[in-house]
């Protein structure tokens, strides 16, 4: 079977050429970055068992065997879309840098997807999360605090175990945050969240950073920055053992605070900005969540309802 390192030396040099230029031009993320070398070699690789090792020499129809191919395979319509914009993005490179005459995605249309509303929890699910870790303890103080501030801000994940100390600020209650392709943005933390990073700052990462001065906001038993798997890891653990049973990741808490600020009257652009969104239709589809809501209460509580 064949392997990436079976790749010819040109096609590894042309995948790592777009993805550098991705990366300058668009600020791509590591993970996106990833995500495409993935989709990248997975299709350079079926074209090399069919015989074609030069991905500049692909033509239309073989793309559309690929996504057929998929198609059998049992790949979903949102993975396909992605992997066809990764190749969509590829080619018009290629296309601009003059090394191809004609683009073979051109009039590959994307799969209709159906935009699924995003899996949310309610303000007393997250109230039971949050209390779940024991505070008399250095890490359940230190998940306290972090639990607090992923909901109160409506961080990623990636944002919230990269916090360094300096990138709070108590006094003015904010907290800096660099998002995807490196923008930054300023939130608000509100009081419950000031109030437990005060106190694990005081009595819990001390003990967690030993005599070192190191930058690490959310430091792990050796002091350095934890992973997102060990922090998705902790949260699954006290979803537990708060009798959550709905499917619950790191993301879902983002969810919960855009969901429940807008609950609350909160205008759509700043949801936005707080999220980090650069398109405000990212952010819409927290609206359909919020308004699914306001109709099962009417249901629920109106005499005709």
């Amino acid at each position: 079977m064949t392997t990436a390192s079976q790749l010819s030396d040109g096609t590894r040099t042309w995948i790592d050429l777009y993805l550098d230029s991705a990366w300058m031009e668009r600020g791509l993320s590591e993970n996106s970055l990833s995500s495409y070398r993935r989709d990248l070699h997975g299709f350079a690789l079926w074209c090399a068992r069919q015989g074609e090792s030069d991905l500049l020499k692909v033509q239309r129809g073989q793309l559309l065997e690929y996504l057929g191919y998929r198609l059998s395979q049992g790949y979903k319509a949102r993975s396909t879309a992605r992997l066809l914009s990764c190749l969509r993005g590829f080619y018009q490179y290629l296309l601009r840098e003059k090394h191809l005459s004609l683009d073979p995605t051109l009039n590959i249309e994307l799969p209709k997807l159906g935009r699924p509303l995003p899996k949310t929890l309610t303000e007393e699910d997250v109230d039971a999360l949050l209390e779940a870790p024991d505070t008399s303890t250095v890490l359940g103080l230190r998940d306290r605090a972090m639990l607090e501030l992923i909901y109160a801000c409506g961080l990623r994940v990636s944002e919230l175990v990269g916090l360094e100390l300096s990138m709070l600020n108590l006094r003015a209650g904010v907290v800096r945050i660099l998002g995807k392709g490196g923008k930054e943005r300023l939130i608000p933390m509100g009081e419950e969240a000031l109030e437990w990073l005060s106190t694990y700052l005081k009595e819990g990462r001390p003990q967690l950073i030993g005599d070192g001065q190191g930058p690490v906001l959310f430091p792990s038993l050796r002091g350095s920055f934890m992973t997102r798997q060990t922090f998705w890891h902790r949260l699954k653990r006290y979803a537990i053992d708060s009798g959550i049973t709905k499917p619950l990741s790191p993301h879902t808490l983002r969810h919960a605070f855009a969901t429940h600020l807008l609950n609350h009257g909160a205008d759509l652009r700043v949801v936005q900005l707080l999220l980090g969104h650069s398109d405000l239709s990212t952010t819409q589809i927290y609206t359909h969540v919020a308004q699914h809501r306001l109709q099962q209460l009417h249901a629920s509580h109106h005499p005709r309802g």
